[in-house]
């Protein structure tokens, strides 16, 4: 490449970067006003990019070193945009995409990624949305979006994002629309077994403890999860109470917590939207929270790693902090392998122009 720098912001732990630099990108800067984020971020990375920054406090001393970087990626926050949850119309975070554009405009560089909820199409009668596209019109971007699921390109996990890029209007004339990957998958989704059989049922309490694998790879995703590693790291879940097991043990694999009598759920009041996984089909999406979903065979939830496995995070990717800050991560990761093939065919669109 001529030139593969890139800024990344709201960049979390790294997925999206990830995905990049697998693609031969350079990340030349990585903010987030995560610290366990940015810390899981540079522990990953020789070259430590990440930067603990507040968005909302720039000055000029942000942008030296920026003068040539020819995109910009990132999703900004989006728990007021998800349907997930409950709505926000006052969050702070709903604004975060407005910082971006302001950073865009400073940078102005060939193409720009956002990655966001569905929610954030119709959010405020699809406000949110159009003001995206006004904004990228007023820099001289045409924007094209489109929703993509996740399991859809070989990630073990039905998860729908909206995808938007903006690419400088000089190039259109040129080289015409974007065109967004191919789905490769959706015809065969891969399934959580596909993702997790090699890795141990039990799991461990304590965040140091290592595994040893089971067995050899079964799949070629399992085969690409181990390339780098000898050992599982995080492979650590919730202790779960007594009652609290049984109770996850009546659940039927696939099934909900709805499926039980109210004499079964007992005296605890247990989320409605509980679920165990179904091995054979993809997983459903990875959250925040992961208290959401339960492992398809084992009375508890998944733990770090089987969850970074379904978000297509390879085994030697290690996240750091407390075991809350870790699941919060993943569950706010853009998974690697999507952002890899979304920046395949960036890297196919602007051939001989990076």
């Amino acid at each position: 490449m001529q030139n593969n720098k890139l800024l990344d912001l709201f960049c979390g732990c790294g997925g999206l970067s990830l995905g990049f630099e697998k693609a031969g990108f350079e990340i030349v800067k990585a903010i987030d006003f995560n610290k366990a984020a940015i810390d899981t971020y540079n522990y990953n990375r020789e070259n430590k990019k990440g930067e603990v920054f507040d968005l909302t406090k720039i000055d000029s001393s942000f942008y030296e070193g920026l003068n040539d970087i020819v995109g910009i990626i990132g999703g900004p926050p989006c728990q007021g945009f998800s349907t997930a949850g409950k709505r926000g119309e006052d969050d702070i975070r709903n604004k975060l995409y407005k910082v971006y554009f302001e950073i865009l405009e400073k940078i102005n560089p060939m193409f720009f990624v956002i990655e966001n909820v569905t929610g954030i199409l119709n959010y405020k009668k699809g406000a949110v949305k159009d003001d995206i596209f006004k904004r990228s019109n007023d820099l001289g971007y045409k924007i094209f979006y489109d929703t993509l699921n996740a399991a859809d390109y070989g990630v073990p996990q039905l998860r729908k994002r909206v995808i938007f890029v903006g690419i400088k209007e000089i190039f259109i004339k040129e080289k015409g629309a974007f065109i967004f990957p191919i789905p490769s998958n959706n015809n065969n989704h891969l399934s959580v077994y596909d993702a997790l059989s090699d890795l141990p049922y039990e799991t461990s309490a304590d965040p140091n403890k290592k595994f040893n694998y089971i067995c050899e790879p079964q799949n070629e995703y399992q085969r690409i999860m181990r390339i780098n590693s000898k050992m599982i790291y995080n492979h650590n879940s919730t202790n779960h109470s007594k009652e609290t097991i049984e109770t996850i043990k009546l659940v039927p694999e696939g099934g909900s917590i709805k499926d039980l009598t109210l004499e079964q759920k007992g005296n605890r009041n247990y989320n409605a939207l509980l679920r165990k996984m179904n091995r054979n089909k993809p997983a459903l999406t990875i959250d925040t929270g992961h208290r959401t979903y339960f492992h398809f065979s084992e009375p508890r939830i998944p733990s770090i790693r089987e969850s970074a496995r379904l978000q297509s995070f390879p085994d030697d990717f290690i996240f750091i902090g407390s075991k809350v800050e870790q699941y919060k991560q993943v569950g706010n990761a853009v998974p690697p392998l999507l952002a890899y093939k979304i920046s395949n065919k960036i890297l196919e669109y602007f051939k001989g122009d990076i």
